[in-house]
């Protein structure tokens, strides 16, 4: 039996994992699960799948969680504090941790799993855009194994020679094309992106995902992370790693050989696949998911981006052949200018416009432990969030 942690269950990837896992109830059973302040799904979740621990992040959310778990006669026990994620992450008796908290909040409970030579099952981002030398030294010396849920790099997992130590070179790879929908706002002018509403922009044509990692896929920001997530994932040079607009999101990712092939993976936009594959790696495992009707799809339509009308594609890329708290300076102050924009404090087009400028302030250096990612992590918050003071409106 397998026990798994999930920190971030009840998030869209964390509740998509536990449908999952209770299709496998014989082979998976729940050892932790985290929240930050959801403790009405949260104690759902604990009813249903028993874990031997809970946490909820936020101070309120914790003690409500506690009355809830007492009042049901639950034997969870509810954790108090933060740390405690990095103790559940790392507990022997957990085997497999699901990394699905949004943002900067996942990196350390992450690298406590890592460091303890877990599996390490991938869906925050943030993890490998802000430390992702260190993560992956961390991952070599522990031994860890680390296998993305996203479902564009799950994609690319799925098609690459299956060697963990991949010089893809050696194997024949030319290229990987990482496929994007384009968003909601895909066909409108750069005068008409200057106007949209948060409402507009959490309306996303093919995914239901949260508020943060939706806007950044109107954004195109969500790309540019996957971008920098790939280059260390498959020891891909950034110049081999291209963004292809495909609106319909069947084709998930695609790897080009030097040969001439293009192998891709396709399926419903359904994050259940790639869990159900991440959980059963290298097997596979019902999800839940039907299989594709191609004659009902029709057709699949390709285009290029456009670096112009969303430059977050272009911060990024610029943002990863620096060096590497580039790439921290650009999830920090993105991470700022999103939740300023749900705040209606700045427009949608000025997210950009503050990613650059945290990019141009803060000073580009070599991340040489946590605590430095951490400090600038902190630095690029406190600037960002002058920045939108200044320029609120």
């Amino acid at each position: 039996m397998e026990k798994i942690v999930i920190l971030g269950s009840t998030g869209s990837i964390g509740c998509n994992a536990l449908q999952v896992i209770k299709l496998h109830k014989e082979k998976y059973s729940i050892f932790a699960l985290t929240a930050n302040q959801n403790v009405t799904l949260l104690t759902e979740q604990c009813i249903n799948f028993k874990p031997q621990f809970a946490i909820a992040l936020d101070h309120y959310a914790n003690q409500e969680l506690k009355k809830n778990l007492r009042e049901l006669n639950s034997k969870t026990i509810v954790l108090d504090d933060i740390e405690s994620m990095e103790w559940v992450a790392s507990h022997e008796s957990a085997s497999t941790i699901i990394s699905a908290i949004v943002g900067a909040a996942g990196l350390k409970p992450t690298m406590a799993a890592v460091n303890a030579g877990k599996k390490i099952l991938l869906a925050n981002k943030e993890t490998l855009v802000m430390a992702g030398e260190l993560f992956i030294k961390a991952i070599k010396r522990s031994h860890a194994t680390l296998i993305p849920i996203d479902s564009e790099h799950n994609a690319i997992l799925q098609v690459l020679p299956q060697n963990n130590k991949l010089n893809h070179k050696l194997h024949g790879v030319k290229k990987i094309l990482i496929t994007a929908s384009g968003g909601p706002f895909r066909e409108l002018s750069k005068k008409d992106l200057e106007m949209v509403t948060p409402q507009e922009a959490l309306r996303h044509p093919n995914w239901v995902m949260g508020k943060k990692i939706t806007i950044d896929s109107a954004t195109m920001m969500n790309k540019g992370l996957e971008v920098i997530e790939a280059h260390w994932l498959f020891n891909i040079p950034i110049s081999d790693i291209e963004v292809v607009i495909h609106p319909q999101s069947i084709i998930h990712s695609l790897v080009q050989y030097t040969d001439g092939s293009t192998l891709a993976q396709l399926g419903n936009p359904d994050m259940r696949t790639p869990i159900a594959y991440a959980l059963s790696h290298p097997e596979r495992i019902e999800s839940g998911v039907e299989g594709l009707n191609l004659i009902q799809i029709g057709r699949l339509d390709f285009e290029a981006p456009d670096f112009d009308r969303f430059p977050c594609l272009r911060l990024a890329y610029e943002a990863a052949k620096m060096c590497q708290n580039a790439t921290t300076i650009l999830n920090a102050a993105n991470e700022v200018a999103v939740e300023a924009f749900l705040n209606r404090s700045i427009k949608f087009n000025q997210i950009p416009q503050l990613v650059e400028s945290s990019m141009h302030t803060i000073k580009a250096s070599p991340l040489e432990s946590i605590q430095a990612v951490l400090a600038t992590d902190q630095e690029t918050r406190s600037f960002a969030t002058s920045w939108v003071d200044r320029h609120r409106y």
